[in-house]
């Protein structure tokens, strides 16, 4: 059956009548579940944080499976580093690199996060700046020496160090809207260690046969 223009007209009324309530569904349903995603990462980070402080009250220096707290006073940021950087890990906290450094080894700890929640700030820091990390009961300390925007693919920022580094990277620009084609990186260097982290650095230094 053919449609008069009288009737196609009403039709074309009628969807642009539906229109707002339609986006304001969509934007509700959005926010929901961005919401509810958010819920999860947060319910996640406590019950990381406890584990974090049963693991370090027993001085778990050795376990493999130790987890890391990360903080960097400059940004407000305090998680809880998850092993991995899939995007459920990511979901959950920072993750660890696996085939990275740790803290307490030599070489070069890389920990990545999303630009929209755990590394929304780290733009902002600046050399001089420190970052924290803890593991096991030990604390190391690092000072920021540069930072730099590259390519995705750009590997060379993972590439293991001789000396304790540390290599924070996320998403750039930061408010870009859709994925982000670039990737902000920051370096930073062992300042400081705890009498606890310094004996668990000497420990793998003569393990690998490289000097202290």
């Amino acid at each position: 059956m053919r449609l008069s223009r009288a009737q196609l007209d009403m039709l074309r009324h009628r969807g642009r009548a539906a229109l707002p309530y339609i986006l304001i569904c969509s934007g509700v349903a959005l926010l929901v579940y961005v919401s509810s995603e958010y819920a999860l990462m947060l319910q996640g980070q406590r019950a990381l944080q406890h584990q974090f402080a049963v693991q370090a009250s027993a001085r778990m220096v050795t376990a493999p499976d130790s987890l890391v707290r990360i903080a960097v006073p400059k940004i407000n940021l305090d998680a809880i580093v998850v092993e991995g950087t899939s995007r459920k890990d990511l979901m959950k906290g920072p993750g660890h690199i696996r085939s990275s450094a740790y803290p307490g080894e030599s070489g070069n700890v890389v920990i990545s996060a999303h630009r929209d929640t755990f590394f929304r700030h780290i733009y902002e820091l600046s050399k001089g700046d420190q970052i924290q990390l803890q593991r096991g009961g030990a604390t190391y300390t690092y000072e920021v020496t540069g930072k730099k925007i590259t390519d995705p693919n750009d590997l060379s920022v993972l590439q293991q160090t001789e000396e304790p580094r540390l290599t924070l990277i996320t998403c750039y620009p930061t408010y870009y809207v859709g994925p982000a084609p670039e990737r902000l990186v920051i370096f930073a260097r062992l300042l400081t260690a705890s009498n606890q982290a310094e004996a668990r650095l000497s420990t793998t230094a003569q393990a690998s046969g490289k000097p202290e």
